[in-house]
This record gives structure tokens, sequence and C-alpha cells, in this order.
């Protein structure tokens, strides 16, 4: 019963919020000047995971290397 309420609970966050939540102009964020800022955000994120995943993927393939040495 109580997992019932709870999927309930969760499906009304996911859609009826964000439903209220948007605003009469599409382009809000353009109209305020504020689209750079969010394209500014989201490119650094990706750039750090970007090179995040190349930094780990030199030390794993150093790592392999050092296995392959030891055999």
């Amino acid at each position: 019963m109580k997992k019932s309420t709870l999927l309930l609970f969760f499906l009304q966050l996911i859609l009826v919020f964000p439903l209220s939540a948007q605003s009469d102009n599409p382009d809000f964020f353009r109209s305020i000047g504020k689209i750079y800022v969010v394209v500014a955000v989201i490119m650094a994120v990706f750039l750090g995971i970007l090179l995040f995943l190349i930094y780990l993927d030199r030390k794993v393939t150093k790592l392999e290397n050092q296995i392959k040495e030891n055999e």
C-alpha cells in the first residue's frame, strides 16, 4: 500500500510540477539574456567530464602496460 502511494507521489512530482512551472514565453532565458549562462555551464560540465575521461583512460592504459610487463 505504501509503495503505490510513494509511486503516485513521485509521478506527481515528475509530471505535474514541471507543467505548472512553465512560463508563458518559451524564450524566457533568451529574453533576459541568461541563455548564454546556461550554455556556458553546460559546456563547462561536459568539458570537465571529457577531461576526466581522458585522464582516466591514460591512467588505465598505464596500469594495463604495467600488468603486461609483469607477466
